[in-house]
């Protein structure tokens, strides 16, 4: 099982990017999915969820400017992201909770991680 991240790039302020993250390999179930992000010199944040259900959670910082959403046909979660700003230039990281084949229950994965820059 891997979670593989696109859509990483260099963008102006006010500008936007999409990134996506798919979940690949004998996956029985897929929970939670989400974002984090990890600036320069910062701890890893979170920045979106959603649940199976389709239920989002956004940090207050993103919330109106960021949207996430996911295709559980596809095993893919996307971050869309508006209205950019400096602050959000971080190292963007995919997270999902999920049940592989022939395990007992729900474990949680990483993707690589994409770098987002976003420039004054």
């Amino acid at each position: 099982v891997q979670l593989q991240a696109s859509g990483g790039g260099l963008v102006q302020a006010g500008g936007s990017l999409r990134l996506s993250c798919t979940a690949s390999g004998n996956i029985f179930s897929i929970s939670t999915m989400g974002w984090h992000r990890q600036a320069p010199g910062k701890q890893r944040e979170l920045v979106a969820v959603m649940s199976s259900s389709g239920r989002p959670n956004y940090v207050d910082s993103v919330r109106g400017r960021f949207t996430i959403s996911r295709d559980n046909d596809k095993n893919t979660v996307y971050l869309q992201m508006n209205s950019l700003k400096p602050e959000d230039t971080a190292v963007y990281y995919c997270n999902a909770d999920l049940w592989p084949l022939g395990e007992s229950g729900l474990r949680n994965y990483w993707g690589q991680g994409t770098l987002v820059t976003v420039s004054s």
